[in-house]
């Protein structure tokens, strides 16, 4: 294994085995940290976590534990995947787990790049914006786990971090890799080890890729990846082969947590030609909607049905304030993994998930461990197989067409991708 990563969610972690699968390298997800060696031809390897919503110390011990196991293969460069809109708080992991990694592999000049341009994200003059709006603006700052109200990506990495952070401006991205380290090294002699990197295109990664060719570490979204596996290859040291897609036959079905705006568009549109079933969230935190009830629903309906919670911010809130955060997430989380059990019980073979939180709670209480990475959807989210009779589609909310869920079932199902 060449490049080992550490995501620290699932719908993450499969965006960035998409772009390294795409690039060229034999790409797999693990789901937690493997209890033994990974095959022989893997070439980038993936411990998804479900980190992200954890306090600071339990993140950074299951990160370092998935580095020690990625160091155990023989990795020889690391990536620290978070989300494209840096899902956190001013409390939160995302600094903390960088500064352990980095202290773990004696790593400087850490690029700090959740980019992503083709979902939309871009980072300018250290600010992150979603499309043409800025982070704090976009409906982000409405999320029930991690609010972003602040868009400037130093400023709030600053509160998570022990070190001052450093920065690297569009003006020296623009100019190409070259500039680029000479940028990271000027940073790192000003004291910087965290290092916020600028870039509005695919062509910016591809620079930035180069320019962190001999780094050990490097963190951002799954777009900064773009360019990691060429310097693999200028070197001869990846086959190019990838995995061969075999689709599944039979019904699909799909279940969405998600409460994002990118979400609640797709749901709207598929409900237009297909069944959907509304989860209250409120009868599944008293109990009197118990999960075979919807499972029932979802076999005897016709099409690609889906099941789903999401809502708007209006009324999360509600949910949240009458029945408390943490219970609300628990119980529609347990939900959603027993729906997921009892549906590969009954032989469904085919399951699209959005949702962070609703993606690692199916993946979780299917107790799979291994995913192979399959032909993109859209982008940021590609096809997985769990094994011979089960493959998914882990969406993050945001992503996605607003077709998505049909097009994800047509991928699904087809022979090649």
């Amino acid at each position: 294994m060449l490049l080992g990563c550490i995501g620290d969610d699932f719908t993450g972690s499969s965006d960035l085995g998409n772009t390294l699968s795409k690039e060229g390298m034999r790409c797999v997800q693990y789901v937690g940290i493997p209890s033994g060696p990974a095959a022989d031809d893997v070439e980038a390897g993936v411990v998804a976590l479900k980190s992200r919503s954890l306090d600071r110390h339990d993140a950074v011990s299951q990160s370092l534990a998935a580095l020690r196991w990625l160091q155990a293969q023989g990795c020889t460069q690391f990536f620290f995947k978070y989300c494209s809109t840096f899902d956190s708080t001013p409390d939160g992991n995302i600094g903390p787990v960088a500064e352990a990694l980095a202290e773990a592999l004696d790593a400087h000049k850490v690029i700090v790049c959740p980019a992503f341009p083709g979902t939309g994200r871009s980072v300018y003059q250290g600010h992150l914006f979603v499309n043409d709006v800025l982070l704090n603006e976009c409906g982000m700052q409405n999320h029930p786990l991690t609010p972003m109200t602040d868009p400037d990506i130093r400023r709030w990495l600053a509160r998570q971090t022990t070190h001052p952070v450093g920065h690297v401006a569009a003006t020296s991205v623009l100019e190409g890799a070259a500039a680029i380290g000479r940028a990271l090294d000027a940073e790192h002699r000003a004291g910087k080890r965290l290092i916020v990197v600028d870039a509005l295109r695919d062509v910016d990664l591809l620079e930035i890729g180069k320019a962190a060719d001999q780094l050990p570490l490097i963190t951002g979204g799954s777009g900064v990846a773009l360019g990691l596996p060429r310097n693999f290859a200028q070197r001869g040291q990846i086959s190019k082969a990838g995995i061969a897609w075999r689709g599944q036959p039979g019904k699909c079905v799909a279940l969405s947590g998600s409460c994002s705006t990118a979400t609640r568009a797709q749901v709207a549109l598929h409900g237009q030609s297909n069944p959907t079933y509304e989860i209250d969230a409120a009868k599944v935190i008293e109990g009197t909607l118990v999960p075979q009830t919807v499972t029932d629903w979802l076999l005897e309906s016709k099409g690609v049905p889906l099941a789903y919670s999401s809502a708007d911010p209006d009324h999360v809130a509600a949910i949240q304030d009458r029945f408390g955060g943490t219970r609300s997430a628990a119980a529609l989380e347990t939900f959603f993994a027993t729906l997921a059990q009892q549906l590969v019980d009954a032989g469904i073979g085919k399951i699209l998930t959005a949702g962070g939180e609703t993606s690692g709670a199916v993946v979780e209480g299917l107790k799979l461990d291994t995913l192979e990475i399959g032909p993109e959807i859209d982008p940021g989210v590609p096809a997985l197989r769990a094994n011979d009779a089960l493959v998914l589609a882990l969406k993050s909310g945001n992503f996605g067409a607003e077709d998505y869920f049909a097009k994800a079932a047509q991928v699904l199902g087809s022979v090649n991708g």
